[in-house]
């Protein structure tokens, strides 16, 4: 009997976890652990921060789907990994301090043969001064508590433009090396979509704020798509929609601090700006959980295993070179940790060997450039991939990874919301292929055109609408829940 333990529950993480319990028999056991109680499909936060839909509508009880699938749930937090065991106890295992309220504050450790570290990012509000929502200086939508509370906040500026207060709504990235930039651009979009119905036009200046070279970068060193037969790229994309939608962009900007009246920032001259604003809706930089590693001896070997970001390190290339030698090849395939085979990391837990984007660096010497991108579709297949090579090596007795999922050879599709309404509603539809360029295959830009294509309307929404209550019911577990794709 083999026994796979799964930190975090996302949708990486959670993938994994239906996706080994499928494939594997129930002689065999799939333990996840998670700090939180519930699953939250954060794609649709954007829309719990701007009142279109309600808390319930994003999240579900993890605990009755794991019962169900008889998948063990731990609602705690993994805090160390032992992948020798200690000197007493030769098996690996991880320390866990659960959160869950009928055993708050125990602590326990569980056995493994196989781990799959799919803890996520930690929002590293922290590395920005003034940026975490506790402060209440700036709004987030990374969580869907955070996104109810931002809802609230919108009301209040929107209650003060009616009463004839013009208002500045600023919205984007808050550090220098943060990722996400499409959760941000759909935020703002809506928020305009959402003055416009409202006519507060006049009463609103709303600003997008980034770290991306140009607009439309996304973290993916933008990239050039069909649209309507013609080659574009993301960057006059994303400008035409702001400027449809009459918002104000400033880009190569590492905000630094927020006070609740201004936003300081650092542009790539090296300039020292500040922004008043009276709203602010900034992601924050991402790092790895945290999470400690000893060897048998107790010693801490956490640098071997994991990178400076605190992400982990899996089969890629993270070798220190210059950015025109970045090659596709760098990026992982399997996500397989170097040390310990019987380690894997999924979704964006693992560390990238680099930047997609070309890095950035003011004249300061400050980098202002985003950071990979990981989440979402990527995240889904990565997970499936990881749990299909384990259950491969537990039924076959077989030491291969005969799955495969490299970024560079990954296409993903983004659907932007720009406004909710099964009418009026709008969204922005974009594939890329491959996410990490490879200029050997593609030298001329970077991707296969003939799957690398954007449009906008209409249906774009009510595809954005449909996926929404698909993946739910994914990942809700309902009858012949595999056969949708991630």
């Amino acid at each position: 009997m083999a026994k796979v333990v799964i930190l975090g529950a996302g949708v990486s993480g959670h993938t994994a976890a239906l996706t080994l319990r499928r494939k594997l028999s129930n002689k065999h056991e799939v333990v996840v652990v998670s700090p939180n109680s519930k699953y939250q499909w954060m794609p649709s936060n954007i829309w719990v921060g701007i009142g279109r839909m309600k808390s319930k509508q994003v999240t579900f009880s993890l605990a009755p789907v794991y019962k169900r699938k008889r998948i063990s749930f731990h609602q705690a937090k993994a805090v160390s990994i032992h992948p020798e065991g200690n000197i007493k106890e030769a098996k690996p295992y991880v320390t866990i301090d659960y959160t869950d309220p009928e055993k708050q504050g125990v602590q326990e450790t569980i056995t493994y043969d196989y781990l799959v570290n799919a803890t996520g990012p930690k929002l590293n509000f922290e590395a920005t001064e003034g940026l975490s929502p506790e402060v209440g200086h700036c709004n987030s939508v990374c969580t869907f508590g955070h996104a109810e509370n931002t809802w609230n906040n919108l009301q209040a500026v929107i209650k003060k433009m009616e009463a004839g207060q013009k208002q500045t709504l600023v919205v984007g990235t808050g550090h220098a090396m943060a990722t996400c930039q499409g959760a941000a651009f759909e935020y703002v979009l809506n928020i305009a979509f959402e003055i416009k119905k409202r006519n507060l036009e006049e009463q609103a200046e709303l600003i997008w704020i980034t770290n991306e070279y140009e607009v439309g970068d996304f973290g993916m060193g933008g990239a050039y798509v069909q649209r309507n037969g013609y080659i574009t790229s993301t960057t006059v994309f994303a400008e035409s929609i702001l400027a449809e939608y009459g918002i104000r962009w400033i880009k190569r900007a590492g905000v630094q601090k927020l006070d609740g009246k201004k936003i300081y920032y650092e542009n790539l001259d090296g300039e020292s700006l500040e922004l008043p604003y009276d709203f602010s809706m900034l992601i924050p930089s991402f790092s790895g959980v945290g999470l400690k590693t000893y060897d048998k001896n107790g010693l801490d070997i956490t640098d071997t295993v994991f990178a400076a970001n605190g992400f982990m390190k899996v089969d890629a290339d993270y070798t220190a070179k210059p950015y025109e030698e970045w090659d596709a090849e760098d990026w992982p395939s399997v996500y397989q940790n170097p040390t310990y085979d019987n380690m894997y990391a999924a979704g964006i837990a693992f560390a990238p060997p680099h930047a997609i984007s070309k890095p950035m660096k003011s004249k300061t010497g400050k980098m202002i450039s985003p950071t990979p991108p990981r989440t979402g579709m990527p995240s889904g297949v990565i997970g499936k991939v990881v749990a299909l090579n384990i259950a491969e090596k537990i039924k076959k007795g077989i030491s291969t990874n005969n799955h495969r999922a490299s970024m560079a050879k990954m296409g993903a599709a983004c659907v932007v919301s720009a406004g909710f309404g099964m009418t009026k509603g709008m969204a922005a539809t974009m594939t890329v292929f491959p996410i990490v360029q490879d200029w050997k295959k593609y030298p001329r830009w970077g991707r296969n055109l003939s799957y690398t294509v954007g449009e906008a309307g209409l249906a774009g929404h009510w595809i954005k609408v449909m996926l929404h209550y698909l993946f739910l019911y994914k990942a809700k577990a309902r009858p012949f829940w595999w056969l949708i794709p991630e």
